[in-house]
């Protein structure tokens, strides 16, 4: 069975930073594509960042140069370095993994396994 278990969010103030890590179980992060999304309250879900197969990264512009995605095989481990976080950084951040070898982290949400979430809320 596959987990994804986030960690590390919390509560910071405009300017600070963060380190999330997800965890996952019964899924080889080697060679898949692995994203980090978040959610606001009454917006829809985005993606933040997407680290490749080959290790390419992709951000979304309102994170680059901010935020930073990596992952250790070794351990199983997707992390996201957030730094200089706004306040319009407030939501609920979801670990994702797709689901087939060697994709490209697109399409419909049924193409990941999720993560529960971890919240992160930043105050001004």
């Amino acid at each position: 069975q596959v987990q994804l278990l986030e960690s590390g969010g919390g509560s910071v103030q405009t300017g600070g930073s963060l380190r999330l890590s997800c965890a996952v179980s019964g899924y080889a992060t080697f060679g898949r594509c692995m994203a980090w999304f978040r959610q606001a309250l009454g917006k829809e879900r985005e993606e933040v960042a997407t680290i490749f197969s080959n290790g390419y990264t992709r951000y979304a512009d309102s994170v680059k140069g901010r935020f930073a995605i990596s992952r250790d095989n070794a351990k199983n481990t997707l992390y996201l370095e957030m730094n200089s976080l706004k306040p319009e950084d407030t939501a609920m951040y979801y670990c994702a993994a797709d689901r087939v070898i060697g994709g490209y982290c697109r399409g419909p949400s049924g193409s990941f396994y999720w993560g529960q979430g971890t919240q992160v809320t930043v105050s001004s």
